[in-house]
């Protein structure tokens, strides 16, 4: 029998002075199964046993990969694994909250998270901006009234300049009904610096995204890179235990989610499991 490591970080208990209580933090390493989308393609029990090997138990995705929704959920509870984040395409943030919400009380999910916001080329502007912003509001207060909480990833295009800041802070200054999953590699591409974000939102960032980027690879805002930029946890550019370091201080993100888009994912995700368990 394999003896799976728990990367749980269970009773980190936090001494607030000032109020005399304590908080309980709580939080664990997740795998977002866009990692494993090819392998998916061809063996979908297989794919989730291999996560389960690997010691992970709770997942972000949201689709069934064309298997009747039933069966794929006891291959979920076969591997110990819980869906507790699904992704939503803007259109139906926008159009039809019901269908995402219906998706998201099907597994059970307490996050519901949107991963892009369409718009021409690279054009992305306040207008786009302003119109997702309220978009997400209306989505996350129908979410909230099920328990489920809208988290936004950025890809990088939000981070253009405007006003004294960026259309990011536009965003976070005015997300009333949602929050944020930061993907620290996209963040960190867009010209943004994760902790900076962190350490101004501090109550705005409920998940995040764990994603290493290759050294010598220059950002921009497009929002897009080779796959094959992303490297094992803790070997490239973006400061990644600086990050779950912050995080665990803050006290907020609840789920910290390992994604590697690239091919050598399935020999990559251990050895970024086993940088997190040292820090």
């Amino acid at each position: 029998m394999n003896t799976k490591i728990n990367f749980r970080i269970l009773g980190i208990l936090v001494l607030c002075c000032l109020f005399g209580t304590y908080q309980v933090v709580s939080q664990e390493v997740g795998l977002q199964l866009y990692s494993l989308r090819n392998q998916f393609k061809t063996d979908v029990e297989g794919t989730l046993k291999l996560v389960n090997d690997w010691g992970i138990t709770k997942i972000e995705g949201g689709g069934s990969y064309g298997l009747p929704m039933d069966e794929y959920k006891k291959l979920l509870k076969a591997n110990d694994l819980e869906m507790v984040s699904v992704g939503a395409g803007y259109e139906d943030l926008q159009n039809d909250i019901e269908k995402v919400v219906e998706n998201a009380k099907t597994f059970g999910a307490k996050y519901v998270m949107c991963a892009w916001i369409p718009h021409e080329g690279n054009t992305f502007d306040i207008a786009k901006t302003k119109e997702a912003t309220a978009i997400f509001n209306k989505a996350g207060k129908r979410l909230k009234e099920e328990g489920i909480t809208l988290a936004y990833h950025a890809h990088g295009y939000e981070f253009r300049p405007y006003e004294s800041g960026t259309l990011f802070d536009y965003m976070a200054e005015n997300a009333t009904d949602f929050a944020f999953e930061m993907d620290v590699y996209w963040v960190h591409h867009g010209g943004a610096d994760p902790l900076a974000i962190m350490n101004r939102y501090p109550d705005k960032i409920v998940l995040l995204h764990l994603k290493d980027m290759e050294h010598g690879v220059k950002g921009n805002d497009t929002g897009h890179e080779d796959v094959e930029t992303n490297v094992v946890l803790g070997t490239g550019q973006v400061d990644i235990a600086g990050v779950v370091k912050r995080a665990k201080q803050l006290g907020v993100v609840e789920y910290m989610f390992i994604e590697d888009e690239c091919s050598r994912v399935v020999e990559q995700v251990p050895q970024s499991l086993k940088f997190l368990e040292s820090l």
